[in-house]
């Protein structure tokens, strides 16, 4: 179902890219399905104990209701916040839709050539591990020599596993930056530093945070807390740690940091965050009497 609501918010964020009457139409769609989508998957995040989705859950309401507001209205900002949405999706499609064979296999060798490559570097910190698969039905992890055609995504050691997917990639992270440098016009030379500001950097800091998760996983480094971090799976609250807080806290800052490396290379990009930040903190404040 998930999957399918993703599906359609991006088809209503590509039809937006075509021109014509429909495309504000269009876009509120593709909003409303990445809202709903949120919320299909806040089971999930609380299983995983992971309190930071389910918080953007509850903001993307009053977003959702402001940025339909404006582009019932035609307001240029969320017409330019929308064609950001659209072009993160057009990057992510093609990795990310397994209900298309094509896309599927390259989502699978995206995953494939992120594993080779944390396997290297664990590889080169001496860090011993073995690599599997898991059963797409039972999820439990199954001997490397029964694993046939399944996908080795695994990571093994001292008894636990993590599964590499598509999400341990950085894809969603570079789509969704090189996104909002497109939303507003830019020169080709800003385009291709933008590229090289994005990309390459997520990607590689992507691959340091996955090697940072398994060691501390597997060798159980944050044993701590259980009352708060565990789900009642054997040594999950060092994973609760190094993934959902520490690598979530870090992944903030960094995203931080290349915004501002952006809005230095695109200064127009920098006045597009604040009229953002203007549009939607007056509507708060209006909503709460404390605005015009």
């Amino acid at each position: 179902m998930i999957e399918y609501l993703v599906l359609l918010s991006c088809a209503g964020f590509l039809a937006f890219l075509i021109p014509g009457r429909h495309r504000n139409y269009a876009a509120i769609a593709g909003w409303i399905l990445i809202v709903l989508t949120l919320f299909a998957l806040l089971p999930e995040y609380f299983a995983e104990n992971n309190f930071l989705y389910p918080l953007i859950a509850a903001l993307s309401v009053p977003f959702l209701v402001i940025t339909v507001k404006y582009l019932l209205a035609g307001d240029e900002r969320a017409i330019c916040l929308s064609r950001a949405a659209a072009v993160a999706f057009l990057i992510y499609a093609p990795f990310g839709f397994t209900q298309v064979p094509l896309f599927a296999w390259l989502g699978n060798q995206l995953i494939s050539l992120v594993v080779g490559q944390v396997m290297w570097i664990l590889d080169a910190l001496n860090f011993a591990v073995s690599l599997t698969c898991m059963n797409p039905l039972t999820e439990r992890v199954i001997d490397p020599a029964a694993c046939g055609d399944l996908l080795r995504d695994t990571i093994t050691r001292n008894g636990f596993s993590v599964q590499i997917i598509l999400g341990c990639t950085g894809i969603q992270s570079i789509a969704i930056l090189l996104g909002v440098a497109a939303a507003v016009p830019t020169t080709l030379r800003q385009k291709i530093y933008a590229f090289l500001i994005i990309a390459p950097t997520i990607y590689i800091l992507n691959l340091l945070r996955n090697v940072f998760v398994i060691m501390a996983y597997t060798d159980q480094w944050f044993p701590y807390y259980p009352d708060i971090a565990g789900n009642g799976e054997l040594g999950y609250e060092s994973f609760f740690w190094a993934h959902n807080v520490i690598a979530e806290m870090l992944a903030l800052v960094i995203l931080v940091i290349i915004a501002y490396w952006l809005f230095t290379l695109i200064p127009r990009l920098g006045k597009f965050a604040d009229d953002l930040y203007q549009l939607y903190t007056g509507e708060i404040r209006k909503a709460f009497g404390k605005g015009k």
